[in-house]
């Protein structure tokens, strides 16, 4: 299914944005490394510093928009930074404590859709305690009303990362089911590209901890999943363009830190 017209213009429009954005407010590290700016120049260095910077943020300046562009047309709601709720019953947050120590210890594999069963269980079971559980990255309705969660994450994140990532999505379930145990309920690790291609992702790191099939979309599998199948590919055409019209501002950027 090819991205729409719509769709193309709004992540051209979202690319352009962030990058002029980032040239208005950009300012340099101030550290100084003669033997690199003397060795590379002033321009090369000014760029190397950029994209560095560009990539602490690529998640929210660009991938979050890019990725809301996409859903906002082919699910019922869309939304970033969202909130999953306020509200985690006692009783939850041991079942997600048990999850956990099993997990880590080795003693179960990864089951989304057991574990959801369990919260489900005892979502509204017990003293409710207020909590303030991480944003939401991407948060979508389908036609269907099924809910999904993604958490972006960079390319290589830390192996020791997803004891963290995991305790995320159980605690997103658990907070969703505190207002409705009968809700849908999909929540994921999002990574937007593989950066090992042509070979596969390397997701033996996080065998132990997420349920691969359930919790994990890797490059094509997420842009797909948002926008049809091919976005993916489509995706990487559309920066190629972008990146290539706004070459003389890229250019003309970088060209003043030679002067």
């Amino acid at each position: 299914m090819a991205l729409s017209n719509q769709q193309i213009k709004q992540v051209e429009e979202v690319l352009k944005n962030s990058l002029r954005n980032k040239f208005q407010n950009y300012k340099p590290e101030p550290a100084s490394m003669p033997f690199h700016t003397r060795l590379l120049g002033k321009d090369r260095m000014a760029l190397f510093s950029f994209i560095h910077s560009l990539n602490t943020n690529f998640g929210t300046s660009i991938f979050e928009p890019v990725a809301l562009a996409l859903a906002s047309t082919t699910f019922k709601e869309a939304k970033t930074q969202a909130t999953a709720g306020t509200q985690i019953s006692e009783a939850a947050q041991r079942v997600i404590q048990d999850i956990m120590d099993d997990l880590t210890a080795a003693h179960s594999k990864p089951n989304k859709m057991d574990e959801i069963e369990a919260i489900r269980k005892v979502a509204q079971t017990g003293t409710m305690k207020t909590v303030k559980p991480t944003k939401i990255d991407i948060w979508l309705k389908g036609h269907d009303n099924q809910l999904y969660f993604f958490d972006i994450k960079t390319a290589k994140p830390n192996k020791g990362g997803f004891k963290e990532f995991k305790r995320t999505l159980l605690e997103w379930t658990a907070c969703v089911l505190a207002e409705n145990p009968k809700a849908k309920i999909n929540t994921l690790i999002a990574i937007p590209y593989n950066p090992y291609e042509p070979k596969p992702y390397s997701r033996w790191t996080m065998a132990g901890m997420l349920d691969l099939e359930n919790e994990l979309k890797v490059a094509n599998e997420f842009w797909d999943f948002l926008g049809g199948e091919g976005t993916y590919l489509q995706l990487l055409d559309i920066f190629e363009l972008v990146g290539v019209e706004l070459r003389p501002e890229i250019d003309a950027y970088f060209a003043r830190y030679n002067k």
